[in-house]
């Protein structure tokens, strides 16, 4: 699956709030859609990378699912 997490993580070492985000125009539900991990387009990672002047492994990564139980 896809981890947000990084983005998180970018935004907190770099100062910026999701407010400011917004401010720069990026929507304010999109954001919080990021939060609840929904998926996104590669255009709102395009601008979310603009914005934050970072690279896209700054923003997202792949996470192994973790293995359905057999039996």
């Amino acid at each position: 699956m896809i981890s947000y997490e990084p983005l998180f993580e970018t935004m907190k070492r770099k100062h910026i709030t999701s407010y400011k985000l917004q401010k720069a125009g990026f929507s304010r539900a999109t954001y919080y859609s990021i939060r609840q991990g929904n998926s996104v387009s590669t255009n709102t990672i395009n601008q979310l990378c603009r914005l934050l002047q970072c690279s896209v492994s700054e923003v997202m990564e792949y996470v192994e699912d973790d293995p359905a139980p057999k039996g």
